[in-house]
């Protein structure tokens, strides 16, 4: 019996390089949430999400070894336009030596307004977080920035590999929602795009 993209994701696992990856998935594995790198079908599919017809800021949470980034910028995100946050200190060095001139900022993404700087439209905010193995009160504060942030206007793009509604949805009621799921990526990961229209949901 052949599996549906067998061979890409083998191809993917003989190429990835998981030296820093897994050093820091037993440093800090709440942090990480994986146990691989995001594949370039994954990454690719996560940046066609961003709208190309709109403008304004693209943030990028959780960027790790810099797949996604990558993606985006391939898709065409112009760099000015592009900030990542991360929150562990070596994927921060290894991003700013892989991508010089992109805006990398080191920090928590439940303090995200701050970090953002002030005045700029937020276009799509592109996140690689481990929401469902987060704290919840972690998990609720992030997803109140992207509600602050983003208003009714701006597109929040988050892949889970939970393959049916992961538990964190339960606290946003999104105005709209699609999802999608990518299977050639270890694990098999969906992809949920959507926009706030309504307030969080009370814990």
């Amino acid at each position: 019996m052949r599996f549906p993209h067998a061979e890409r994701i083998t191809g993917y696992i003989r190429n990835i390089a998981p030296g820093l990856f897994i050093q820091e998935l037993f440093t800090q594995p709440g942090a990480v949430g994986a146990i691989c790198p995001s594949s370039r079908y994954l990454a690719r599919n996560m940046a066609r999400q961003v709208p190309a017809e709109s403008d304004g800021l693209v943030i990028e949470l959780g960027a790790g070894t810099g797949a996604i980034t990558q993606a985006l910028l391939d898709h065409g995100v112009a760099p000015e336009d592009l900030m990542l946050v991360e929150y562990s200190r070596p994927f921060v060095q290894r991003l700013r030596q892989r991508f010089a001139g992109l805006n990398i900022v080191h920090g928590n993404a439940a303090e995200l307004a701050r970090l953002v700087p002030a005045g700029r439209k937020i276009r799509a905010i592109v996140s690689s977080l481990p929401l469902c193995s987060l704290p919840e009160h972690q998990t609720r504060a992030i997803l109140q920035q992207w509600q602050t942030l983003l208003g009714r206007d701006g597109v929040a793009i988050q892949f889970s590999y939970h393959l049916r509604k992961p538990k964190w949805r339960q606290y946003m009621e999104p105005q709209h929602t699609r999802s999608r799921i990518v299977w050639a990526n270890l694990p098999p990961a969906n992809i949920t795009t959507f926009t706030f229209g309504a307030t969080m949901r009370a814990a």
